[in-house]
């Protein structure tokens, strides 16, 4: 059985707290099934979004990176993606570290 997107969320959303690193929602997707953008923000007007792929061959689930670079173009490559998924959930992380926990165990899976 999967996770509901929205219960996702604030799972991460407490992960991130417990780390002390802000993180908030930008975008609210569908409570069951919308897909999760992760926006990492390191405030220096870069940013990165990731997204969760499926993997075919294996089977595996993984983030990978959508859009890196400039916050603006990020946040455009954002509104272009929410443009024909409204779906979409939109996180954004501040961390000038450049830690988002995506990698961590019970979030890389």
């Amino acid at each position: 059985m999967r996770l509901t997107a929205e219960f996702w969320v604030h799972a991460y959303l407490a992960r991130l707290r417990l780390a002390d690193i802000p993180a908030f929602v930008v975008a609210h997707g569908d409570n069951t099934a919308g897909a999760v953008l992760v926006k990492l923000n390191t405030l220096d007007g870069k940013a990165i979004v990731f997204q969760r792929s499926f993997d075919l061959m294996t089977g595996d689930r993984q983030w990978v990176v959508l859009a890196e670079g400039d916050e603006p173009e990020v946040d455009a490559a954002l509104a272009r993606q929410r443009s024909f998924d409204t779906d979409v959930w939109v996180i954004e992380v501040e961390d000038r570290q450049g830690r988002h926990l995506l990698d961590e165990p019970g979030l890389s899976d």
